[in-house]
């Protein structure tokens, strides 16, 4: 009787299984990685003579250009006035899109009533109100603050009133049992439960609203990250419009962590 054939039992090695979390540690040099390697790449082709200087600075070119900027050209300056401006226009869109949000989320007529209209107007871009901004607020802060507020206020009142729409329902009928009124539920249920999730959406939208920036400060603006971009493109310094773009990517990355870590002190309970 002929036996069984031998079948190899060596396993398939398995770096990284799907969904399995990794370190702390270990994210952060995955991370870095990829920036040191994206840094090799660009010095390679710039440094060694394969793209022109006129289309493309070095890394060393960009940083010595950066160092001009802050030394002799006042960039302090400009990188607070945009960060007020960015600020600015979503500290008022959060101000007004977050209980309105809540009210469309909580009552479904009021969600009836408001939902056509803001969800047609997260599509117009901010860029196409700048030309009626600029003749209805000038070409001052105004302008620049409202093309951010554009930009941030109808997708946070549409992301809220999602989050707060999908309440659990066993809650809310538990809440009522308990003799709370509509009113109760909203404030004690609804906004309870759903604020982690609105402040992950105030942080996704602040993401956003930074992209906005350059577009507010093309017109009329005479200070600013996004001012200096358009001034160094008109004299080919590719060195100061990627040193702008870097300062923007990392007070934005800066801004994100710092969000991160005071939404985890604030709803720490979210992730029991």
């Amino acid at each position: 009787m002929h036996g069984r054939p031998c079948i190899p039992t060596n396993p398939r090695i398995v770096l990284v299984r799907p969904l399995e979390p990794v370190s702390p540690s270990a994210r952060a040099v995955l991370g870095i990685g990829f920036f040191v390697l994206f840094v090799a790449v660009w010095a390679f082709f710039t440094l060694g003579g394969f793209v022109s200087p006129t289309f493309l600075a070095s890394p060393v070119t960009m940083l010595e250009e950066g160092i001009r900027l802050f030394t002799e050209f006042g960039f302090a300056k400009d990188v607070g006035m945009t960060v007020w401006r960015v600020v600015g226009g979503f500290v008022l869109a959060a101000v007004i899109g977050v209980p309105m949000g809540i009210a469309m989320g909580a009552w479904k007529p009021v969600e009836a009533f408001l939902e056509p209209f803001v969800s047609f107007c997260r599509y117009l871009p901010a860029s196409a109100f700048i030309p009626l901004l600029i003749l209805w607020a000038g070409i001052g802060e105004m302008q620049k603050i409202l093309v951010i507020f554009i930009g941030s206020f109808f997708q946070i009142v549409l992301m809220v009133a999602v989050t707060v729409g999908g309440a659990r329902e066993d809650l809310v009928e538990a809440a009522y049992t308990l003799g709370a009124t509509g009113r109760g539920i909203v404030r004690r249920v609804l906004i309870p439960g759903a604020a982690p999730q609105i402040a992950e959406t105030l942080r996704l939208v602040l993401g956003w609203a930074w992209t906005y920036i350059i577009v507010a400060e093309l017109i009329g603006a005479s200070s600013g990250i996004g001012h200096m971009i358009v001034d160094s493109q008109a004299l080919l310094n590719t060195g100061q419009i990627i040193f702008g773009i870097i300062i923007i990517g990392l007070i934005g990355l800066v801004s994100d962590f710092a969000f991160k870590a005071l939404n985890r002190r604030l709803f720490a309970w979210a992730t029991l």
